[in-house]
């Protein structure tokens, strides 16, 4: 049985990690199956507080992928998979909030808002 814990609430033999080992882990569905993987971190700069991970999802080794920004707390750890568990398949990707690798959106709390409500989780 695999080991899941909430990065958001740190729930972990060690509830720290550096966020250059969180960067290029490994991203799955609850069927096992590899979304992506993590392109990088957004922090909240007032409360200091990891808002989202940003999913690198599609394309063909590295090329024509988008980045998903998904809500920190949806994120499961799974220590069998070595990666990431979320409650998202492929299909809810595709209409899911994007934006391509050489943009930025302004991560304002309408767009916060906009991206929690998408995946049900509490702004």
């Amino acid at each position: 049985m695999s080991s899941i814990s909430n990065p958001a609430t740190g729930t972990s033999a060690s509830s720290m990690i550096s966020s250059n080992r969180v960067e290029g882990t490994k991203v799955y569905n609850q069927a096992g199956e590899k979304l992506g993987s993590i392109d990088n971190l957004q922090i909240d700069k007032r409360s200091g507080q990891v808002r989202y991970a940003v999913l690198e999802f599609g394309g063909f080794l590295g090329m024509g992928t988008d980045r998903y920004p998904l809500p920190w707390n949806i994120l499961k750890y799974d220590t069998d998979l070595d990666g990431y568990v979320v409650p998202v398949d492929k299909a809810q990707l595709e209409n899911a909030p994007r934006y391509e690798t050489s943009q930025n959106p302004e991560y304002t709390d309408d767009y916060g808002r906009r991206v929690y409500d998408y995946y049900g989780a509490p702004w």
